[in-house]
């Protein structure tokens, strides 16, 4: 049960992962992204088949090692971070290996002991700011992506064509959130899995009799607005080989090496920082609230082996960026497996087996297209969105550095901007109210870095 309501993940990542150009134009796969749609699809099956991949590995390490039934898969939010603000600063492979270093972090935070030091120097407000900004940025790219929202006329955005809510594309996205929201309400397990698949199957049939063309042309212009955004639904794939083709594609030095000056190489730390704290907090609440469902807690209120759940989810960040498929992280999905008897690691072998075994579905992913996945995207924002109620928004010590964590990350498209506009605000307010002390030295320390950040520009203006 637990594969069958995070499957999501390996049609999702390619989504997000498998179709951004990094700074040099380039897809995952090396390919410019100006080849067009057979570039776009073969990224995108490869990045799904390393996904699947990795989560089985990482899953069966779980069970056998971590002895508990929860799952690993990529992160979304994080996967986000990655496809939509580090790598427009640099390559694919440098992203990668920035996602490389950020698993040796926590690593080393959690055998060290230091994790839950760290963890407790955040503030609780700014802890769900966080979750609840990239829910809200990951509903901005489910919308964009399905061309529900677009470039405006006069606007920065607007609505669908024109404000119109134009063509069968459209329609398909409108259809797979409606049989998403009809089982999620009805509390249907698998429910995203289903709408993505239902949503594909009418796809399907749509564009076989109406043979619609995509949205845009090999130079990337758009010449058909109600046309697919990016993959045209035709039975071209199935079972097959997988292409495992990205896994190693990581340059563990380059992000540094490259960097222009020190203004730039504290945002490549930052942007490591920004990768940490996405990948941080959700853990330990995650396997908590999995511990909870199946009454596994201990009287602590920690799961038994709580060391070692700690230490394969952050092996899985460095595995998630060896694989090319961003950070790995433990799924709070796995609440369903526990809830339909899971009690031991044996359960997430199973589930990691059940990953390995749909790599060979992996090409299957070409056919789906953005506007049968990205309702699920959007979902998401509200999923996450259930996080507001733990700030407390009429005290302005939290509710101003939440505010401006959570509507920054979508406004500026970037989670990296959110986080530190947060953290600034939340410590110059506690000193402007004569509470500097309330706040912890990594705060102040991070805020210091996120100031240099934002600076970047007038600091090398200032040098040069």
């Amino acid at each position: 049960m637990t594969f069958f309501t995070m499957a999501y993940i390996i049609i999702l990542n390619p989504i997000i992962i498998g179709t951004q150009a990094d700074v040099q134009g380039n897809l995952i796969t090396g390919q410019p992204i100006s080849a067009g749609g057979p570039a776009i699809g073969l990224s995108m099956a490869m990045v799904a088949a390393a996904t699947a991949l990795i989560a089985g590995l990482m899953t069966i390490l779980m069970g056998v090692y971590g002895r508990f039934p929860i799952a690993i898969a990529t992160g979304l939010g994080l996967n986000a971070l990655v496809a939509f603000t580090i790598v427009k600063q640099m390559t694919w492979p440098q992203a990668m290996g920035l996602i490389v270093w950020e698993g040796v972090l926590i690593t080393v935070l959690v055998l060290t002991g230091f994790r839950k030091a760290i963890f407790n120097a955040v503030p609780r407000s700014l802890r769900s700011a966080i979750s609840v900004g990239i829910g809200l940025f990951i509903a901005f790219i489910g919308l964009f992506d399905s061309g529900i929202v677009r470039p405006g006329s006069g606007t920065p955005v607007q609505l669908g064509i024109y404000g119109s809510l134009l063509g069968w594309p459209i329609a398909i996205f409108l259809i797979g959130l409606l049989i998403l929201i009809t089982l999620f309400v009805r509390k249907v397990k698998g429910a995203m899995l289903i709408s993505i698949l239902g949503a594909t199957v009418v796809a399907i049939i749509v564009q076989a009799i109406l043979q619609l063309p995509l949205m845009k042309d090999a130079t990337g212009a758009v010449v058909n607005p109600t046309g697919w955004i990016q993959n045209l639904p035709a039975l071209t794939g199935g079972f097959g080989a997988p292409n495992l083709g990205l896994l190693g594609r990581v340059d563990l030095f380059g992000a540094f090496t490259s960097a222009a000056g020190p203004g730039a190489l504290v945002g490549i730390l930052l942007l490591v920082f920004s990768l940490l704290l996405s990948d941080f907090f959700d853990t330990m609440g995650t396997i908590v609230a999995v511990g909870a469902e199946g009454d596994l807690l201990q009287a602590d209120g920690n799961p038994p082996y709580t060391q070692e759940i700690l230490l394969v989810d952050s092996v899985a960040a460095i595995a998630g960026g060896l694989g090319s498929v961003s950070s790995n992280t433990s799924y709070i999905e796995s609440a369903s497996g526990v809830g339909d008897g899971a009690r031991t690691g044996i359960a997430s072998v199973v589930t990691g087996v059940a990953f390995l075994l749909s790599l060979f579905l992996a090409p299957l992913v070409q056919l789906v297209p953005a506007e049968a996945a990205t309702p699920a995207l959007f979902f998401v924002g509200f999923l996450m969105m259930s996080q507001v109620v733990h700030v407390n928004w009429e005290d302005p010590e939290e509710g101003i550095p939440a505010f401006l964590t959570i509507v920054l990350m979508p406004f500026t498209y970037s989670i990296t901007t959110g986080i530190g506009a947060g953290f600034i605000a939340f410590a110059l307010i506690k000193a402007i109210r004569g509470r500097a002390k309330d706040v912890h030295p990594l705060m102040w320390g991070v805020a210091a870095a996120f100031v240099l950040y934002f600076a970047q520009g007038i600091i090398t203006r200032l040098i040069g």
